[in-house]
């Protein structure tokens, strides 16, 4: 993959610099991937549950390092802040500690897109992909790698699978770079806010993401603006529910209840944050489409944990209710099987459904059978353990990561809990500047990392690591 831009950089003539910079990387990935593959070359792949959320974790720790070092050798940055980056790319995260991106080469830019592609649908499904053609365990690595909760798949096989789930990736990318293209953004631009748009990653090439293109004067900002809603949607979904609505059965758009779920948050905050915004400035009646259209499009990008702006998150644009939300969003996420970060949607739906069962259980006689449904569906009880210990480890590390953040930063507590919960769902955005990011503590950003990761493998993998029975019996 590092060839690409490597070739890139050689079309565009950029400084031998850049060029080495992926020659490099490329050549000392290659020459591990052989001596691996010689060295273990009569050695059977066994792999359970364990040994592959284990393989899935130092797999991304790898690849993040390795993508990270032509942001080392092309950029100069430090060695902290270009694997920050690698892997905030990778987890389709979206924070960046880097500036003044209009100037970077743009073989640079488009690695940052390409890494948020490749990480949108998993790294390793995508080389389970280019690999693997029969079903043996491999299953293992893409459950560990995806959402722990109702991991399903359109047809037994897990080759077909993934070439399903890539396939329907590859169609909508190519889609929006050719809508992009007819609204006159130019083809770069569009492959590249392409990549990151349906991977809900949120990297651009400009520091003030899609707003730069009202503040340019392009022509058509609001249709491009439109089209990016739409696939950050479309990103936010599970993309089994596309595989059913592309076989014809568009009803899966709101036939579930984490569709309806989702659906109904989009619609419930944007109309709140639009009210609050018209009451409070009564210009806002003179403007409805630009607001409704700037509320709409940051809702859906803090929803399905994309990150693109067209405005500041934190600035005045916004009111109080509306950082509120965003911080609730932000928790929240997209769909269980989309590209989004976050809690996912099917998880509050559950918890909901709980909740509500437990008030039932006052009032109804104490014999009564009162089940969790989730359509029709019984929810066991073990998965029902399963989301609440998650949601309380996802919790538990945003706490303790806003703590560090606090501590070892002059950032308020409403500033330390944003950074942490960006991190942790995935997100981007947070109620700071980008300067202030990239000027904090290594121990902020090295807590930031391990979030990041934790958010994209859901937190199971990365702690698993820490525990000594696991390296004991496995």
């Amino acid at each position: 993959m590092l060839f690409i831009p490597f070739l890139l950089s050689i079309f565009l003539r950029e400084n031998s610099n850049i060029q080495y910079a992926f020659l490099i990387p490329s050549i000392i990935s290659l020459t591990t991937g052989f001596i691996i593959k010689f060295l273990y070359r009569n050695i059977e792949l066994k792999l359970n549950v364990i040994s592959s959320m284990v393989s899935v974790t130092f797999a991304w720790i790898l690849s993040s390092f390795i993508g990270s070092i032509p942001f080392k050798l092309g950029l100069d940055e430090s060695y902290l802040d270009s694997f920050f980056e690698s892997v905030s790319g990778f987890t389709t995260t979206g924070i960046t500690v880097f500036q003044k991106l209009e100037t970077m080469p743009m073989s640079i830019i488009f690695w940052r897109s390409m890494i948020q592609w490749l990480g949108g649908l998993g790294i390793l499904t995508f080389f389970l992909l280019i690999t693997f053609r029969s079903e043996g365990n491999h299953w293992q690595l893409f459950s560990a790698e995806s959402h722990k909760i109702n991991t399903s798949r359109p047809v037994p096989n897990v080759y077909k699978t993934i070439s399903i789930l890539w396939s329907i990736y590859i169609l909508f990318t190519f889609i929006q770079i050719i809508l992009l293209v007819i609204f006159k953004m130019p083809f770069f631009e569009a492959v590249i806010h392409s990549f990151t748009t349906l991977s809900t990653g949120g990297f651009s090439n400009y520091d003030a993401s899609i707003g730069h293109y009202q503040l340019s004067g392009h022509p058509y900002y609001r249709q491009i603006e439109y089209i990016i809603i739409l696939f950050m949607t479309l990103g936010g979904i599970n993309f089994i529910v596309h595989y059913q609505a592309l076989k014809g059965n568009l009803k899966k758009y709101i036939d579930n209840i984490e569709m309806r779920y989702f659906w109904q948050i989009i619609i419930y905050v944007t109309t709140i944050i639009f009210i609050g915004k018209t009451v409070l400035d009564t210009q806002t009646i003179m403007n409805l489409e630009e607001n409704f259209r700037k509320i709409l499009f940051q809702v859906v990008s803090v929803m399905t944990t994309t990150g693109f702006g067209t405005e500041s998150i934190g600035g005045a644009f916004f009111p109080a209710v509306a950082k509120q939300l965003f911080l609730l969003l932000m928790l929240i996420g997209g769909c269980v099987g989309s590209t989004s970060g976050g809690i996912k949607v099917i998880r509050v739906a559950i918890l909901n459904k709980l909740f509500i069962r437990e008030i039932k259980k006052i009032y109804l006689p104490k014999h009564a059978v009162i089940p969790v449904t989730i359509d029709k569906q019984t929810v066991e009880i073990e998965e029902i353990l399963k989301v609440a210990a998650l949601v309380f480890a996802w919790i538990f590390l945003i706490l303790i990561g806003s703590g560090i953040t606090a501590i070892f930063s002059d950032l308020s507590a409403f500033q330390s809990i944003s950074g942490m919960l960006s991190a942790v769902g995935n997100i981007g955005p947070f109620y700071f500047s980008v300067s202030k990011m990239a000027s904090l503590s290594p121990v902020i950003k090295i807590t930031y990392i391990i979030g990041m990761l934790a958010g994209r493998l859901e937190i199971l993998p990365v702690f698993l690591i820490f525990f000594r029975n696991v390296w004991k019996y496995n």
